[in-house]
């Protein structure tokens, strides 16, 4: 990975506190140098995305080059920041990654529909992390869509569809 990937910032947005140490250990396993923000709902990811309230600071809470979205969340719901994501000329080619407990094929399908690079059922093991990285990496190096790799585990592949649903 370069150091000027390295740089940039990731973005968690989950409320539960159980999955965000879940997600910082797969995190630290996968050994990711990138900066790792975290917020707790919709609200204030949205928040954090426009630069407003008490992330105006750009220096400390910069644009995210990747942003790993639970969908359930308090106060304003995973699809509902990922389509004002969309819908903002700032943010739209905003790469957003689904890591959710949520493996219902309306999720699935909307989360698509919204332009979502994955949707994954937590929690993610360091390897997904790592090929979901390599992914944006890619991505941001300009690899045409159809030669970018798979994540393991992406529900958007359409046999996962068929496969029974992860209980918790």
């Amino acid at each position: 990975m370069s150091a000027d990937f390295e740089a940039q910032t990731l973005l968690l947005v989950e409320d539960n506190e159980d999955d965000v140490f879940i997600f910082q250990r797969a995190y630290r396993q996968a050994q990711l140098k990138n900066p790792l923000q975290i917020v707790r709902d919709g609200e204030e990811a949205w928040d954090y995305l426009l630069g407003q309230g008490k992330f105006a600071q750009r220096e400390k809470y910069p644009v995210p080059t990747l942003v790993f979205l639970d969908l359930k969340l308090p106060l304003k719901g995973g699809l509902e920041v990922l389509e004002e994501i969309r819908e903002d000329p700032a943010l739209a080619d905003l790469c957003v990654v689904v890591l959710t407990s949520s493996a219902e094929e309306r999720d699935v399908n909307r989360a698509r529909e919204l332009g979502a690079r994955a949707y994954l059922v937590k929690p993610p093991p360091a390897t997904t992390l790592l090929e979901a990285i390599a992914a944006v990496r890619a991505r941001l190096a300009g690899v045409p869509a159809q030669e970018i790799p798979r994540i393991t585990g992406d529900l958007f592949d359409d046999s996962a569809l068929s496969r029974p649903a992860k209980t918790e």
